[in-house]
């Protein structure tokens, strides 16, 4: 989802030469203007050939599996995706001294004393939160010139709405009359795709170094953001069954309260992220354009 966005992004300046890289063909419609090459990231020789053919200034790496029960039932996939391949980019990242972006998770932190400072100490609770903490290591122990750009529940629509996440699960739901549980328990800060690639654009242009807090501004509850859904799109909130994550009992644990402290990402970026209500407007007017 966010590649996509970035794509997007970068298609509407000029000074911005773009290379989009994917497993297999390129799925976005557009297809003119930026060079498009496959690339499987968990193999590292097929990295570090294409880095040294491209050449780039910078890499953004959004790519990560984040499916956190999928990541807590099958470590192996979960590792080459979100350890080894980040290895491969930052070793390809060196060796043409590119500024190597990388994207990580709140999913690091317990969850006990959210909202999180950058400086806040990790402890994830969940393998696929151990594997992103453990990039961070790599990223920053081993990369010349790096930025962490960590971020919470993006949302946004996907071409071919191939990627779902909260709000288009629960419109979708809701739509369709069915009975969905929520979370009362846990807590986020919800972050718009465009948002994000906007804060890896920011990071690039100002060359900013270190770790940065990337979210939207509203601390809601998973709950609390299903009513905004169900309200917004003036859906029957009755369907709705609020319930503890224990007694969801998912494989992964979850942290019960993240969010993070902005103040950094605005000061140093001028990061300026949308609120939740904004949010809701931008991807109704996305579906919209979709049905054209």
């Amino acid at each position: 989802m966010t590649g996509q966005k970035l794509v997007y992004q970068c298609l509407e300046r000029d000074d911005i030469e773009l290379i989009a890289t994917s497993l297999g063909a390129n799925r976005l419609s557009k297809q003119e203007g930026y060079q498009y090459i496959p690339l499987d990231i968990t193999n590292r020789e097929e990295v570090l050939r294409i880095v040294d053919q491209i050449k780039p200034d910078a890499i953004i790496n959004p790519a990560a599996m984040t499916n956190v029960d999928a990541c807590e039932k099958d470590k192996e996939t979960c590792k080459k995706l979100n350890i080894d391949a980040v290895e491969y980019l930052v070793e390809a990242a060196n060796s043409c001294n590119a500024h190597f972006i990388h994207l990580s998770t709140d999913f690091i932190f317990n969850g006990e004393d959210g909202p999180y400072a950058e400086e806040d100490e990790a402890d994830p609770v969940s393998y696929y939160g151990w594997s992103k903490l453990e990039a961070e290591r790599i990223v920053r122990e081993k990369a010349k010139d790096w930025a962490i750009l960590r971020t919470i529940l993006v949302v946004g629509v996907v071409e071919q709405k191939t990627r779902s996440n909260i709000i288009l699960w629960v419109k979708g739901a809701l739509e369709k009359g069915e009975k969905i549980n929520v979370v009362t328990d846990q807590y986020r800060m919800p972050t718009l795709a465009e948002d994000l690639a906007t804060a890896c654009l920011l990071t690039f242009d100002k060359h900013a170094q270190g770790v940065y807090h990337i979210s939207g501004k509203d601390f809601l509850s998973t709950y609390e953001i299903a009513e905004r859904v169900a309200d917004y799109f003036k859906l029957d909130k009755s369907l709705m069954n609020p319930l503890t994550s224990e007694a969801l009992s998912q494989p992964a644990k979850r942290p019960p309260v993240t969010g993070f402290k902005l103040e950094k990402a605005y000061r140093e970026l001028n990061y300026q992220p949308h609120s939740f209500e904004e949010i809701l407007t931008l991807i109704d007017q996305q579906l919209k354009e979709r049905e054209l």
